[in-house]
């Protein structure tokens, strides 16, 4: 089972609810509040957590930089942004069955586009 770190724009509301769902989520706001988002990405590699973000900054990161990504990102862009809501949407992303290492996905209500990463 793959585990995760939310970034810091990830509410608390939502790391709590995939936590208590039985998901492994660690807490950019917990560990390293006010990293830039390099060292977020960094952090995510070393500790092989997929990426868990609403900042699009992460995809221009790896596709256009080439920082290396291979632990995967989720881009959430929920369409509500209510605490309750965040939290039920990224509680039933984590819970899909995709193989997000290497790969960038795109969650969206009702819809999860993944494309690979570059290795």
């Amino acid at each position: 089972m793959a585990t995760f770190l939310a970034n810091e724009n990830v509410p608390a509301e939502a790391v709590e609810a995939a936590r208590h769902a039985g998901f492994d989520v660690a807490w950019i706001h917990e560990r390293a509040p006010g990293a830039d988002d390099e060292a977020v990405l960094a952090l995510a590699l070393s500790e092989s957590r997929v990426l868990v973000t609403f900042d699009k900054d992460f995809g221009q990161l790896a596709f256009h930089k080439g920082k290396s990504a291979t632990s995967g990102i989720i881009l959430c862009r929920p369409r509500l942004r209510s605490p309750g809501y965040l939290a039920e949407f990224l509680v039933a992303v984590l819970g899909e069955s995709i193989d997000w290492p290497r790969h960038f996905a795109v969650a969206q209500k009702g819809r999860i586009r993944v494309v690979p990463l570059p290795t």
